[in-house]
């Protein structure tokens, strides 16, 4: 849908796009969502019938801000690069480990909306998870072809709700960062678009809601980054 509140996409400006991973890319929510499920086995009997689903759901929801925030705070006091360090280490750790590291699978439909947006726009990947993690996502389910830049969360000297990486994907996919954008699932992707001038696209398959992303100031929000190729592609008198 689109935003009332917001200024209206101007899909006539876009000459690139920009995808965050966990949650628009990576079917990372969901996939949280069913380890904690199975976490409570054990209290499934003090549950109602799908109440242990809704909870899990809801915790992901509410674990998605604390983490941004606690990302954020570490890049305001420069010391994210020892976090950024620790994940790599683990995570490099993990891939030695048989049927230890374990990649998220990515949201259905990702692949085809790539394949159907490769040939009309560039396309980057922002992201502040780390570099290790990313590739190997990427690189799991074949779609590292699909991007000129993949940037981490040191990639830039300042990560998402900061507009630097988004300015450095610009650059790498040589498009003004005004022409250019962001798809992603969570307020701090919003917060970089616009604080970077570039347009908002938010996407409700990973930790965001359809008011708190709307109210952050996405243009328009779509039900699942699957539908991006459909609704870039379609006709304008088309669009809801």
């Amino acid at each position: 849908m689109q935003n009332p509140a917001a200024k209206p996409l101007d899909r006539a400006r876009i000459r690139a796009l920009i995808f965050d991973v966990d949650g628009t890319l990576a079917d990372t929510d969901d996939n949280m969502a069913y380890k904690i499920v199975g976490v409570l086995k054990p209290l499934h009997s003090l549950f109602k019938p799908g109440q242990a689903q809704q909870f899990s759901r809801r915790f992901v929801h509410f674990s998605e801000g604390p983490m941004n925030w606690i990302l954020n705070m570490a890049d305001k006091l420069g010391v994210d690069s020892w976090l950024a360090y620790f994940l790599d280490w683990r995570a490099k750790r993990d891939l030695r480990i048989p049927n230890k590291f374990k990649v998220h699978p990515e949201v259905p439909g990702v692949t085809p909306m790539l394949e159907a947006l490769a040939t009309r726009y560039p396309m980057a990947v922002v992201t502040n998870r780390n570099e290790v993690t990313t590739r190997a996502f990427l690189d799991s389910h074949n779609l590292t072809r699909f991007f000129t830049v993949i940037l981490a969360s040191q990639s830039s000297k300042h990560t998402k709700p900061f507009a630097d990486p988004l300015i450095a994907a610009a650059k790498a996919m040589d498009v003004p960062v005004e022409a250019c954008l962001m798809v992603g699932d969570t307020i701090v992707d919003v917060h970089a678009a616009i604080a970077a001038k570039a347009q908002s696209l938010a996407v409700l398959c990973g930790f965001g809601t359809e008011k708190e992303l709307l109210k952050a100031g996405a243009q328009v929000v779509l039900p699942s980054t699957s539908q991006l190729a459909e609704f870039l592609l379609s006709e304008p008198a088309s669009l809801g």
